[in-house]
């Protein structure tokens, strides 16, 4: 017989205790501890099953190209090409996002080409999701609606049914029986997922999974969990726009670079296959603090509008206010600013947004982000006509070179820019006539061509 003992578990982060605490130890949570009833077993003589035999590399079919069409090219895109077999992909976002929309899109659209699909839903009724499905159009004769919690039911379905795609909305709210905590905990999530990703690997059934997101908009539960999933997914966006953006997180069968742009309408989730355009189409051009910046998304040029505002400021510690960059990108930028430029910022309130709610990594946007910054401070717009930015801008003041420059000249081309402001080193592999090149080392020679 095996015992029983209470430990006390970390939500967070599944830091395991024999009495309670206040505060994690591991993770710095407060009030994060609950008691949880943990069973060990005897130890009994293992018997090593029949198919666990090494296999020669050479020997073993690859499943590369048994993906599933998916139906979006954009979600394929971030995908890595569609949907792996036996894959198991999390996907995580605010509430009201659009997840289940989108989930109910794809499961749609994979019934109607491949065969039968389960959507298991925790959450909502099945009346409820027929409501979205006649709204959204999901009336595949292949698709097949489970409102359960309970994992062994659930399992139990998949083996009668035998589907070739499997939907979990939501994973925090599953169970086993066999554990006694709440559905949502730590000990359950982990159990569950564990479980499922046992179920896909055997049945060679993808699994989506959608999982909750706290209140600083990382994943809810333990981290754990986007260690065992084979591929994360995050919806972004703000729920009063229309622009969804769909990002990898992990990807063990592609890049963690790609995105995916939908639009949010009443028929459900639309492709935005031209994101320039759209994040483009309210921009008017030559204003102060407003410059257009090139960057790369995975293998995706992308050309959005970075606005910056400085507004003189009584305080003793000036405000420093970012939405779609990184402070600490913004605040490199000021002090170099400073230095080299002699730019006071130091008694300015300073605010920098990305219009379209996108969120840039990297470093395309710092020479767009210093000019608009100058723009602003000196109340003067660049002159030239329909201008681009791209460059890295170094401590020194030296403007460094970018990857992929010439995918977003092209795409500047396409949408009718007439000049383009990248780093001296650039210049020199590039081979475009189309468009007027400036070439610049230093920021102070870009404030003496621009200004």
């Amino acid at each position: 017989m095996g015992k029983i003992k209470t430990v006390y578990v970390c939500q967070q982060c599944g830091y395991e205790s024999a009495k309670w605490m206040g505060k994690c130890p591991s993770c710095n949570a407060w009030s994060s501890f609950v008691e949880e009833i943990k069973s060990t077993k005897d130890e009994k003589e293992f018997v090593l099953p029949d198919q666990s035999t090494p296999r020669n590399i050479n020997d073993i079919k690859s499943g590369e190209q048994e993906r599933y069409d998916t139906g979006m090219d954009e979600l394929n895109r971030v995908l890595g090409g569609g949907l792996v077999r036996g894959s198991l992909t999390l996907i995580s976002g605010d509430p009201g996002i659009g997840k289940s929309t989108l989930l109910l899109q794809t499961a749609n659209n994979i019934s109607e080409k491949y065969g039968k699909v389960l959507y298991v839903s925790g959450e909502e009724s099945e009346e409820q999701i027929k409501i979205r499905g006649d709204r959204l159009g999901a009336l595949s004769s292949n698709l097949y609606i489970l409102s359960e919690t309970n994992l062994s039911a659930i399992e139990k379905h998949i083996e009668d049914m035998n589907p070739i795609f499997v939907v979990i909305d939501s994973i925090q709210t599953v169970f086993k029986d066999s554990i006694s905590s709440a559905p949502g905990s730590v000990s359950q999530v982990r159990e569950c997922a564990n479980e499922i990703m046992r179920i896909g690997k055997r049945r060679y059934i993808p699994f989506f999974i959608v999982a909750h997101v706290t209140k600083q908009g990382e994943l809810a539960g333990p981290r754990v969990l986007e260690h065992m999933v084979d591929t994360v997914l995050s919806f972004e966006g703000e729920r009063t726009e229309e622009f969804r953006v769909l990002r990898t997180m992990k990807n063990r069968f592609g890049t963690t670079s790609e995105i995916g742009v939908f639009e949010m309408k009443q028929e459900g989730l639309l492709q935005v296959y031209d994101p320039s355009k759209i994040f483009l189409q309210d921009t008017s051009y030559n204003q102060e603090g407003s410059v257009v910046i090139g960057t790369m998304e995975g293998s995706r040029p992308l050309l959005v509008e970075l606005q910056a505002l400085a507004t003189e400021t009584r305080m003793n510690i000036p405000r420093r206010t970012c939405v779609g960059i990184e402070t600490s990108r913004l605040n490199l930028i000021l002090a170099v600013l400073e230095k080299k430029m002699r730019i006071p910022f130091y008694k300015y309130d300073v605010y920098v947004n990305v219009v379209g709610g996108l969120n840039l990594e990297g470093t395309f946007s710092d020479l767009g982000l210093a000019l608009a910054l100058i723009s602003t401070i000196r109340n003067s717009e660049i002159k030239l006509e329909k201008t681009l930015c791209i460059g890295e801008v170094g401590l020194t003041g030296e403007i460094r070179p970018v990857s992929s420059c010439d995918k977003i000249i092209n795409e500047a081309y396409k949408m009718g820019f007439k000049n383009v402001i990248l780093p001296l080193k650039n210049t020199e592999k590039l081979n475009i006539k189309n468009i007027n090149i400036i070439g610049i080392n230093t920021l102070k020679e870009a404030f003496n061509k621009i200004f």
